[in-house]
């Protein structure tokens, strides 16, 4: 019984940063989860899934502040990924000579 009670908390903290990653791709404002998310989701549970929504939905964090933190730490990891791999990679640039006046 209580080895089941993590699992479900992993399972709220991933569809977070699964939602998260959504909100941040659509480019909409991070509110858009109150207004479009959180009222879709609610529905489908109710009508496909025949559960109540309270307790699925309230295992999910999706305050404004919790998806800007989730983004940001999204963000972070690309940019880290990136980097990293950019140290670890030979590569080379080729540059074409200036059309200027003096070869500025």
């Amino acid at each position: 019984m209580f080895s089941s009670t993590p699992e479900s908390n992993d399972d709220g903290l991933q569809a977070s940063y699964n939602i998260s990653l959504l909100i941040a791709k659509s480019g909409k404002p991070h509110t858009i989860e109150e207004q479009l998310i959180l009222p879709d989701v609610d529905e489908v549970l109710k009508t496909v899934l025949h559960k109540s929504s309270f307790d699925i939905l309230k295992r999910i964090p999706l305050s404004n502040n919790t998806v800007q933190i989730r983004i940001d730490e999204m963000s972070s990891d690309v940019e880290r990924f990136l980097c990293d791999c950019l140290r670890a990679t030979h590569f080379s640039i080729q540059l074409d000579e200036s059309t200027l006046p003096g070869n500025d």
